[in-house]
């Protein structure tokens, strides 16, 4: 876990994150973001839309990449999480994140992590890049 922009190394990967895709998950946040449309919370109702199940909503999806990024180094302040979502992350279907230091720029106190989600299948169903800054040595 570093706590120093200098205790990153190059190519370092990130302990690998399983966030918790529940349905009573998703059900907790959606309630919170007062969203109430029941492709997030309804396989059957997804399904009806043409959906494969319930869809973990992006915005979760973008705050597990977030997460992931503080439970490696707890002091980091994110500044860019930009992402691209290639296919739908299912309720109650595990997935996986994991990410890779790709740049440091010790200057700036900021290091770029490449960032993947896959499901069980390895399928990547959202990848990105985010910038966050470390404090300096």
């Amino acid at each position: 876990m570093p706590s120093h922009i200098d205790e990153v190394e190059f190519g370092e990967e990130l302990p690998a994150f399983n966030p918790d895709t529940s349905m009573n998950n998703v059900k907790a946040f959606v309630r919170a973001a007062h969203w109430f449309g029941p492709r997030f919370t309804d396989h059957e109702a997804a399904r009806r839309e043409g959906l494969p199940g319930a869809l973990v909503p992006g915005i979760m999806s973008q705050g597990f990449l977030a997460a992931m990024i503080h439970r490696w180094a707890p002091e980091a302040s994110l500044h860019q999480l930009d992402t691209v979502f290639r296919a739908p992350l299912v309720v109650d279907e595990p997935c996986h994140i994991n990410g890779v230091v790709t740049d440091i720029d010790e200057e700036a106190g900021e290091v770029e992590i490449d960032i993947t989600v896959a499901n069980e299948a390895g399928e990547t169903r959202v990848f990105g890049t985010a910038r966050a800054r470390l404090p300096g040595a």
